[in-house]
């Protein structure tokens, strides 16, 4: 385990090799799962913002259970997050003439028509950030829909946090980022980790 100020850091995270191959997964990790994605307080007025743009992309069912239960909710754990469709899919899912899911907000988000990308913990997975004693953990979410991601990664060697870099900054900031990029050389030179 690592900290660079209020973040700790496993070293699973950091051994972890990742990048997403949606030609193999199809997007799963938007429509597998018990609860929706978590949704930081702040992120529901975006979400709510990016609706109107974005509606007629999701499917009729995601957009009558948005108007029963708006765009987030509380699951069994207390936290909020993104509304699903028949206990599973996110209300925010879209997809292709392939079947290949796709998050309706990011799409809308790269053709320039919405400011807001998606929500953090969505950019940020397979990393889920939780409190601990009031310091920020990193972990590694290891999940089945991924095994395609781990290998391509292991193939690629592109360690996990150099495939998150872009949310990683936008969470942390630039110079969180070096710091962690130099607490991976410290690593490696110790023999935690190999390539």
């Amino acid at each position: 385990m690592i900290q660079i100020d209020e973040t700790i850091i496993t070293l699973d995270f950091m051994k972890a090799k990742f990048c997403c191959d949606l030609a193999a997964c199809m997007g799963e990790c938007c429509i597998e799962g018990d609860a929706g994605a978590p949704v930081l307080e702040d992120e529901v007025a975006e979400l709510e913002k990016v609706l109107p743009i974005i509606e007629k992309d999701l499917r009729p069912e995601a957009q009558d259970l948005i108007k029963k239960q708006g765009v987030v909710y509380v699951d069994e754990d207390g936290d909020l997050v993104t509304s699903i469709v028949n206990g599973k899919d996110c209300v925010f899912t879209c997809y292709d003439e392939k079947g290949c899911c796709f998050c309706a907000i990011e799409k809308a988000y790269r053709e320039g028509h919405v400011n807001f990308q998606k929500p953090i913990s969505c950019f940020l997975y397979p990393a889920r950030l939780k409190d601990f004693h009031g310091n920020t953990a990193i972990n590694y979410h290891r999940w089945n829909v991924c095994k395609a991601a781990e290998l391509k990664g292991e193939a690629e060697n592109i360690p996990l946090y150099r495939f998150l870099k872009e949310p990683l900054i936008k969470r942390f900031g630039e110079a969180w980022y070096k710091e962690l990029e130099e607490a991976y050389k410290e690593l490696k030179i110790q023999g935690y980790l190999n390539d």
